[in-house]
């Protein structure tokens, strides 16, 4: 393995961790029973404020939290307290419990809430986080659970929109396009998830991504692809919720595509709006992060 100050990848990371301690995050880990089964690792304010409203951010399937939420917590921390969770098997989050639903992370994420005595909050979740922030809205209800922005979220995926999927990646199983274990898989996936063209990049350069970023915990990675209970069937079931909810998508997305956020906006929420983020893909938090900042928090902040 490269050495981390011969690794971009390292270096990176390093980098961010600067970026949320510079938005007055802390690191914590966390057992969230009474049998220390489970444990998160969270980022969370180094000084609470009474006066901000709490706010949670959930990553998608990929990389840790800290790599998909660096151009959202130095804007939104001056506005709230922010806690960002690594869901089960990603980052140090791990457990011993043989569960691996949505479901569960969502019950994990609510018990971490309790643990550190955040009472109500908002919560964002971006693609398998979406799954997540969806389930946790239903469990904890509107007392509890304020506004809900799903971002570029299949929760209301299909048999079909899963067949389509992996046509569109031109593969056989979904742990290929989102586990990605080679170079090729990691630019197709690449290539799905963002808008334009992807320059060049070495394979070297790739594969210590991949070291850094794929390989821990691959195995109950998958099992939790295997646990999902969307996708599997031909209709979409999902209960609305009581929340406001703001669904923000990329027009361009290739991963779950523009046509299941009108769909989905029907369905979540009578309480629900829709925003679209031009030349935008999976991730327009990290391609249009202006754009996404300004409307999550257009969203959230109360009407004057």
């Amino acid at each position: 393995m490269i050495p981390s100050f011969l690794s971009f990848a390292g270096l990176y990371n390093g980098y961010l961790r600067r970026c949320f301690t510079g938005a007055g995050l802390l690191s914590q880990e966390i057992d969230i029973d009474i049998d220390n089964e489970t444990s998160l690792h969270f980022w969370g304010p180094t000084n609470k404020s009474t006066q901000k409203p709490s706010l949670v951010l959930i990553h998608g399937f990929g990389p840790m939290a800290m790599w998909q939420w660096r151009q959202q917590v130095q804007f939104l921390a001056p506005h709230f307290n922010l806690y960002v969770p690594d869901l089960i098997f990603f980052g140090e989050s791990t457990t011993k419990s043989k569960e691996r639903t949505e479901n569960f992370q969502a019950e994990s994420v609510g018990k971490l809430l309790e643990k550190i005595g955040v009472k109500k909050c908002h919560v964002v979740g971006t693609s398998y986080g979406g799954i997540v922030a969806y389930n946790l809205a239903k469990m904890l209800g509107e007392e509890k659970i304020e506004k809900v922005v799903i971002a570029s979220s299949g929760v209301n995926m299909t048999k079909n929109h899963n067949i389509a999927l992996l046509k569109r990646a031109g593969l056989d199983k979904i742990e290929d396009l989102m586990l990605p274990s080679s170079p090729q898989q990691l630019k197709n996936l690449m290539s799905l998830a963002v808008a334009k063209q992807i320059p060049f990049v070495p394979n070297f350069f790739l594969r210590d991504f991949l070291r850094r970023l794929y390989s821990d915990n691959r195995k109950e990675k998958m099992e939790l692809l295997n646990g999902l209970s969307i996708g599997k069937v031909d209709t979409s079931n999902i209960s609305p919720l009581q929340q406001e909810v703001l669904v923000l998508w990329g027009e361009d997305d290739n991963i779950f595509p523009v046509q299941m956020a009108h769909e989905l906006k029907e369905v979540i929420s009578k309480k629900a709006r829709l925003e679209l983020i031009k030349e935008a893909s999976h991730v327009p938090q990290i391609e249009k992060p202006e754009e996404f900042n300004n409307i999550i928090l257009n969203f959230l902040q109360p009407k004057s």
